[in-house]
């Protein structure tokens, strides 16, 4: 339910309302903790990115009423990966796995919105334009400061979680934030095919940067790894020369485009914190990891969060909320699937950005090693559908 006043203690407050955080406040409520989702902003902003939701988790947000039929979301039934300038490439098909998709394509605006609106009216707790400033953390509560509409406003807790990437863990002193840049921009775009794209999705490693072609409605979003400098001079080209230069990255791997619209670029930068549990606080989601885009799991690993973190507190006891105790079993639940995504996403930036030759032939034999090993193809699909279990 949406409130207009704060409470001045309450359980658990969960700080920033995207769909980890809507994810985590729905599954509270129903195990019975008491818990407030703070959204700093009052509604949601535009934005053009186009996110790969895995079929595993589009299940978890349909059982936590934030995913129906409404969202428009497009199905992935295969995946195809390769390299530019080699034979290197493989398929990974949802029909492998005995799944209806490997994943959808939706919106982030889109799904962002639903789940203001399911909250809004659920029995979940939501405040909007509640900005949290600071958060003091002592041995038995935590007191938060937050700007509202009603002026600064103070809140106690037994346990705060952040959902919100990160943007207060310059305050702890228990944990410590690393950033490292890629020194890439992700170029977005929103491309019209010739020809019906089918639910194919493409992953092209190119020389000077991997592609992602993610079907969306009708149309593909691009998703273009640069550097600053070439991002900034693709952005400025007419429609025709970006059109070719996709074409010329993907060969004929695809038919080609009619149209291009809405190009937008963003840094890169993978995130990590040493430690995802600190004195009163968790972290979920982007505020424990940011992820580069390549593979599409950043997501899908903080919805992966939520999910571990509301059955661990759904097992403690009110006056046990926030202790030591119960914040290192969630931590040591989420090592391996956290550790290992963030690694392979991270690696597979690294391994195909060098223009060494034989490394080139390396990643080849790779991926037709990946295309002529069913178990190794349908293991590689399965951690992208279900994480590391």
């Amino acid at each position: 339910m949406l409130i207009n006043t704060l409470p001045q203690h309450i359980d658990i407050v969960i700080v920033g309302g995207g769909p980890v955080g809507a994810l985590l406040a729905q599954r509270l409520v129903s195990s019975g903790h008491d818990a407030l989702l703070v959204e700093a902003k009052h509604s949601v902003g535009k934005d053009p990115r186009a996110l790969a939701i895995a079929y595993a988790s589009s299940q978890t947000l349909a059982a936590n009423d934030l995913w129906d039929e409404s969202l428009g979301a497009t199905p992935i039934t295969q995946v195809h990966v390769s390299q530019a300038g080699t034979l290197g490439r493989t398929e990974l098909n949802a029909a492998e796995l005995d799944l209806p998709m490997l994943g959808s394509v939706v919106k982030y605006e889109k799904l962002a919105q639903y789940a203001f609106d399911q909250l809004s009216n659920s029995a979940a707790r939501l405040a909007l334009g509640a900005k949290v400033t600071q958060i003091q953390r002592l041995a038995r509560f935590a007191q938060l400061t937050l700007e509202t509409d009603l002026g600064e406003q103070k809140i106690s807790c037994r346990l705060v979680i952040l959902a919100d990437g990160g943007h207060l863990l310059a305050q702890f002193k228990d944990i410590q934030q690393t950033v490292k840049s890629y020194e890439q921009h992700a170029v977005l775009a929103t491309l019209t095919p010739k020809h019906p794209h089918q639910g194919i999705a493409f992953e092209r490693f190119a020389d000077d940067g991997p592609l992602a072609l993610l079907p969306t409605g009708t149309d593909y979003t691009l998703v273009w790894t640069q550097t600053p400098e070439q991002a900034a001079a693709r952005l400025t080209l007419p429609d025709a020369d970006f059109i070719a230069e996709v074409e010329q990255r993907f060969s004929d791997r695809v038919s080609g485009f009619t149209a291009v619209s809405g190009r937008a670029s963003w840094p890169l930068a993978l995130k990590t914190v040493n430690s995802i549990v600190g004195q009163r606080v968790v972290l979920i989601g982007n505020a424990a990891q940011t992820l580069h885009p390549v593979a599409g799991q950043g997501l899908n690993l903080g919805l992966r969060d939520a999910a571990t973190l509301a059955d661990v507190l759904a097992a403690t006891p009110a006056r046990e909320l926030g202790e030591a105790s119960s914040l290192a079993r969630y931590a040591k639940l989420r090592a391996r699937d956290a550790g290992l995504v963030t690694a392979v996403t991270d690696s597979l930036i690294s391994l195909f950005d060098s223009p060494s030759l034989p490394l080139k032939h390396a990643r080849s034999l790779g991926l037709l090693a990946m295309d002529q090993c069913g178990w190794l193809r349908r293991g590689f699909a399965e951690r992208m559908v279900y994480g590391a279990r």
